[in-house]
């Protein structure tokens, strides 16, 4: 999956693991990713991006 940039593909990340309930692991494989991006791009980089989802994210 080829995302325009970072900041769609962690707002795509955060939607499918609120959706899914997801674990970090999922999402990296679904996205074909590592887990250490995956989390370094909910924790750090959506929190700028959009912090209300980051914090729904995080409760997952």
């Amino acid at each position: 999956m080829k995302f325009s940039g970072k900041c769609e593909r962690c707002e795509e990340m955060a939607y499918y693991l609120i959706e899914h309930q997801a674990t970090v692991r999922v999402v990296a494989q679904r996205f074909g990713i590592s887990k250490s991006t995956v989390h370094k791009d909910i924790t750090e980089r959506l929190t700028q991006i959009n912090p209300a989802l980051a914090a729904r994210a995080r409760k997952v």
